[in-house]
Formats: C-alpha cells, sequence, structure tokens
C-alpha cells in the first residue's frame, strides 16, 4: 500500500468494494468466510438440512420441474449447496442442478455436481438461497453534520474518516424513505439502495420459483440511529478497515429491498425471523425424552447434540434473530400457512 492510495479518500461503497472484492480483497482469501466469522451453515448441517426441505415444497408448488435450480448466492466455499446436495430425497436431487455464486475460485475437492459461477444464472426455475449476502453488497454511508445536513463519509485505506459532499438525487430519495435522519450531529445511516438494486436483480434471475434473503436486518420504525458498519477478522468484531485485512458489513435494510421488487412488478415479498422459518422447516430445538437415553443411550446423545445445534440456530439474541426476506416468484409462497 502506498503513501499515495492511502491517503486518498473515497465513500465507503467504494472503498469497501475494493476492500472485499478487489484483487486480494478479503473475499479472495484462501480460507474463506469461514475462517473469520460464524454463520447459520458453518453452525450445523441441520441449516442446510432445512434448506433441502425449503427446497421440496418449491419443488412440489412448481410442479416438480426439470431441472430444479439451487443457486446458492455468495457461497463462500460452495458448503451451503453440497450440504443441500447431501440432504435431498434421491427423486428430488435427480433432478437438481445446483450453482455457486461467488466471485472467489472453486475450491479444490468441491462436489462436482455444483457448477461454480460469479453470477446467478439467468431464466431458471427452481430456489436462490442467499445467506450472508446482502450485509456485504457496499454501500455508502451518510452522517449529519453540525448544521444539521446529510453528507456522505468519506475514508481513506487506514480507516480515517471525514464528511464530504451533501447526499443528494435518488441517494437523498432513499434516505428520506427508508431511514430519515433528524438534524441532529453525528446521527448516521447506510444508504442501501445498491441492495435493492442487487437483490432485485438476483430475483430476476429466477423465472418461477423463490428467492430468499438471510441476514440481520432492521426496519423502518427500529432503524439504529448511528448505523451498523462494522469489521470481522478471524472470528472477532473489529473496526471497520477498508484495507482487504477485515469483512466490511452493515446490517440490511430488508423492508426496502421488499419494496424495490415490489415496485418493480413483483409483489408478495413477506419478512420473518430465522428461528420461525427453521420451526416451519422442522427445526424445533426440542429436548429429546429423558426415555429414550435408557432405551437407546447413542440415539439420545445424537439427539441431544442436534437439539443444541436447533438451539443455537434459532436463538434470540443470536442466529435466530435473522431476518428471512421471502420472494415468491410465479407460486405460494412455500412457507404460508
Amino acid at each position: 500500500m502506498t503513501e499515495e492510495t492511502s491517503g486518498r479518500w473515497h465513500g465507503w461503497r467504494t472503498a469497501a468494494r475494493t476492500a472485499l472484492y478487489g484483487p486480494g480483497g478479503f473475499y479472495r482469501g484462501p480460507e474463506g468466510p469461514a475462517g473469520h466469522f460464524r454463520t447459520s451453515v458453518h453452525a450445523s448441517r441441520l441449516f442446510a438440512e432445512a434448506v433441502a426441505r425449503l427446497l421440496c415444497r418449491v419443488d412440489a408448488a412448481l410442479g416438480r420441474p426439470e431441472p430444479l435450480a439451487f443457486i446458492d448466492m455468495a457461497a463462500g466455499r460452495g458448503e451451503l449447496a453440497a450440504g443441500v446436495l447431501a440432504a435431498l430425497p434421491a427423486d428430488v436431487l435427480a433432478r437438481t442442478r445446483a450453482y455457486a455464486v461467488e466471485i472467489a475460485r472453486r475450491p479444490d475437492g468441491l462436489d462436482e455436481r455444483i457448477e461454480w459461477l460469479t453470477a446467478p444464472p439467468r431464466g431458471v426455475t427452481g430456489l436462490l438461497f442467499a445467506n450472508e449476502w446482502l450485509d456485504n453488497v457496499p454501500v455508502d454511508v451518510a452522517e449529519v453534520d453540525a448544521a444539521g445536513a446529510v453528507r456522505r463519509v468519506l475514508v481513506r485505506q487506514d480507516g480515517t474518516e471525514r464528511l464530504g459532499e451533501p447526499v443528494g438525487g435518488a441517494e437523498a430519495r432513499w434516505l428520506a424513505r427508508w431511514w430519515p435522519l433528524p438534524a441532529e450531529e453525528g446521527l448516521r445511516a447506510e444508504i442501501g439502495l445498491p441492495r435493492d438494486q442487487a437483490w432485485a436483480d438476483a430475483v430476476a434471475s429466477l423465472t418461477r420459483g423463490l428467492a430468499v434473503a438471510v441476514d440481520y436486518a432492521h426496519s423502518l420504525d427500529a432503524r439504529p440511529p448511528f448505523g451498523t458498519l462494522t469489521g470481522f477478522r478471524a472470528g472477532r468484531q473489529t473496526t471497520p478497515v477498508p484495507d482487504g485485512s477485515c469483512d466490511i458489513t452493515a446490517h440490511v435494510a430488508l423492508d426496502a429491498c421488499a419494496a424495490h421488487t415490489a415496485e418493480h412488478g413483483l409483489p408478495g415479498a413477506r419478512s420473518l425471523h430465522q428461528r420461525d422459518a427453521l420451526r416451519a422447516l422442522g427445526i424445533t430445538g426440542a429436548r429429546p425424552p429423558l426415555t429414550l437415553a435408557s432405551t437407546q443411550p447413542a440415539a439420545y446423545v445424537r439427539a441431544l447434540a442436534s437439539a443444541g445445534e436447533a438451539a443455537e440456530l434459532t436463538a434470540e439474541g443470536g442466529l435466530g434473530d435473522f431476518g428471512w426476506l421471502l420472494q415468491p416468484v410465479g407460486i405460494p409462497d412455500p412457507l404460508a400457512g
């Protein structure tokens, strides 16, 4: 990193895009996301099993098409796609074509049935599942200055910030609608318009089926006053520094994403917590009956471990708080009712 490069000022969207996805960026590292933070996919095989059940419901709603697409957006090293294939019943597996969408190179040893792409395939029928993708779609940050004006936050590669020009145009309109900032110095917001657009583009890859985005989220009635921009490195939360050394992430305004797709001709989205979505897919976290311990002790130990994993996936204050945004495309909501 040269002194000239490190001293340049950029909006957070540009800085984070380079730091995460540019040459030598964070997401091009060989260790993958699992080397730095724990997602639901890495927490338990139960998550992939639940997604496989969801794919089966989508399959039934579609009338059992051939082929049936499963698209793993922001696939990391393909862990979810591999887990879903392993959990599918044979009749569905025989018709399933799996895609992993990721900018990093294909990992060695990945199931060769999984097609590795840098963008989702277009015109397919099935399930697109984006687990912790939208929070890594870079966005600009806005902050209220001493005069009450909303300005873009600029950042250098070393993480130093200053305020730039006032936010205007489509970004200002997005803030006014989705994250209005009172005229109080220091209040901040993340401008989620690029995520709305990225989500709508991903949904548009489906001819029919279901698109699901899973992320930490917030809603219009409870936006955090100072934003959520943060970093992660080696399993720990850290100050976000756009030098490629850490993940840079911010929670997602899923309500804005849903409204954007509705305004572009695709209504019917809804949000729910991960704990509710997983329970609807059979992940309850219920402990096995104690009687099993005396009659089948090995089965009891396995069931108890599974219950612990399910509890982690559905826990309040943890992974269970994730938002699931469900966007049906030409089918009824498979989790409704």
